[in-house]
């Protein structure tokens, strides 16, 4: 049986830190209220002229195949999860492709909001599993800064700009990619979303002065559906698994708000010391926040170690992924 396994992984992250005291001469807020409520001290922002969400998914290209040891020429498929492509059309894989020099490969975006990378790595992982795809490059990468409204102390303090780049190859070994649970609900387009910029509401004076290309978020109901769904996701997949807390190596969840993440890790019956936790130094990076964790961890991930992966996005999209590590540092 073939299953995708992570054979590599990288990342990008903009130089510019704007912190809790930076942020603070912006809005009203303080560091204080950002690190009770949501658990941030400073995210990453994408600074520059013409520099685009491509521009940093690039980056995390190159410097993957580099450390891979893979040339550009042998990638078969190249999969973004964005929700800030450089524009509607081409796609963002398209543009990122060019830039790092894939010429041989065809590709797609995947918007699902925060919940895109779970379902870009099981996408991915299909076409690595019919036998037809050896080697998949796939990105989640988000500039946030660019939809987000830092005249809005509740929505600025949350997101920052990020990139990372993993290689997906087939194995025989009983690890990688082993089991998927992906949800979508319609009925939450509400809570969290963007109101216009689309075919419903096409941009104009009016949507751009109203303010309308920016994240809208309704904190409270996206906060309780949130644990709700992540938690019983993870928790299901455990006992799909006959996994024990004490058997899980790592819960790596999505990074939207610490006490969502406390309060999921609490009901899988998990230590603090199993819970991959960087949200505090890079924010909610979107697409971006489980690979930035996976790529920060690769130096401690073991050969089978088990791992839940498990977010939750505007939409709603929700999900978790139980995977198996497939290679020491």
């Amino acid at each position: 049986m073939i299953t995708a396994k992570i054979s590599g992984i990288e990342a990008y992250l903009p130089d510019y830190k704007l912190t809790n005291e930076k942020l603070s001469e912006m809005v009203d807020t303080s560091d204080e209220w950002i690190t009770k409520r949501v658990g941030i001290k400073e995210r990453r922002i994408l600074k520059g002229e013409g520099l685009a969400t491509s521009d940093m998914g690039a980056e995390a290209v190159k410097k993957l195949l580099q450390k891979t040891n893979t040339s550009a020429e042998e990638i078969d498929l190249i999969i973004t999860a964005t929700v800030t492509p450089d524009m509607f059309f081409p796609s963002t894989s398209c543009l990122i492709a060019d830039k790092a020099g894939i010429k041989n490969a065809w590709g797609f975006d995947i918007s699902a909001a925060c919940s895109g990378f779970l379902f870009s790595l099981q996408t991915a992982s299909q076409f690595i599993e019919t036998g037809k795809h050896k080697k998949v490059v796939l990105v989640a990468a988000d500039k946030m800064s660019s939809i987000t409204d830092y005249t809005d102390r509740t929505t600025c303090v949350l997101f920052g700009d990020a990139a990372v780049a993993m290689l997906l190859e087939p194995t025989e070994e009983k690890t990688g990619v082993l089991d998927h649970d992906l949800h979508i609900d319609g009925s939450g387009k509400d809570f969290l979303y963007m109101k216009a910029g689309g075919s419903l509401r096409p941009a104009s004076h009016e949507t751009v002065d109203a303010k309308e290309h920016f994240i809208y978020q309704e904190g409270k109901s996206v906060f309780k559906v949130a644990v709700t769904s992540m938690a019983d996701t993870s928790v299901g997949m455990m006992k799909k698994h006959n996994i024990s807390a004490e058997e899980l190596a790592w819960f790596v969840p999505h990074q939207a708000n610490l006490r969502i993440i406390e309060a999921v890790g609490k009901r899988m019956g998990l230590t603090k010391d199993k819970i991959k936790i960087n949200i505090e130094r890079y924010g909610n990076t979107t697409a971006a926040t489980i690979p930035l964790c996976l790529w920060e961890l690769e130096k401690d991930l073991k050969k089978g170690d088990k791992l839940i992966l498990s977010a939750f996005g505007g939409g709603f999209t929700w999900g978790s992924i139980y995977l198996k590590w497939a290679y020491d540092n």
